[in-house]
């Protein structure tokens, strides 16, 4: 088994890579939907959160009001810091379960939005990166997802550099090109990737 992280800058088009991946034949975990999975509504996850910063998180329908949290601990790192100690070692455990059951052959793709910022390289065999320029992932925010540009810079400023993303990078997917030849190059990591699945135990797969 082959262990990959991939991670790229709000707007570079990591879920179309993942996509992409997928269709090749890649499992893939998504930690973003693994952190909704574990505090969806009957969850330990959900009553951890409850119980640490009340009632008033939770929405009419007895889920998780997001916005609201998110105004409560994105004001206050160690609010934060409360929040993520509950949420990342239940995000862990579930990706580690999904791991062990994929085949022993199998390329796992985890999709992990702040690798770079919490220094989570070390955890894979290789880290993917997808790359664009500051200005394709702003102009990317503002037209297609419909961000104000401030937002939008705001999110980006709060993230990793392009810099400190590039150098825990085993392998750059460039995005600031067209469609056609994303998947082209998307399909020559792949049969990178497989190749160093299927390297003998031991034989480095650099």
């Amino acid at each position: 088994m082959l262990s990959v992280g991939l991670t790229g800058g709000i707007g570079a088009g990591k879920s179309e890579v993942s996509r992409l991946l997928v269709e090749c034949g890649a499992v893939l975990i998504d930690a973003d939907r693994i952190a909704r999975e574990v505090v969806a509504p009957g969850t330990p996850g959900l009553a951890a959160i409850v119980q640490a910063f009340g009632p008033e998180v939770l929405a009419e329908d007895g889920g998780l009001d997001r916005p609201r949290l998110g105004s409560v601990v994105f004001a206050d790192p160690e609010k934060l810091a409360v929040l993520n100690a509950i949420v990342h070692p239940l995000v862990g455990a579930r990706s580690r379960e999904l791991e062990t059951a994929a085949a022993e052959d199998a390329v796992v793709v985890h999709d992990v939005p702040l690798l770079a910022e919490n220094g989570l390289a070390p955890l894979y065999d290789v880290v993917i990166v997808v790359d664009a320029a500051p200005e394709t992932q702003l102009d990317r925010l503002v037209r297609l997802r419909g961000m104000t540009e401030e937002d939008a810079r705001a999110r980006m400023a709060a993230q990793a550099t392009r810099e400190k993303r590039l150098e825990v990078a085993d392998i750059v997917i460039d995005n600031d090109v067209p469609l056609e030849r994303l998947h082209r190059r998307v399909r020559e990591v792949w049969a990178e990737l497989e190749r160093r699945a299927r390297a003998p135990r031991g034989e480095p797969r650099e």
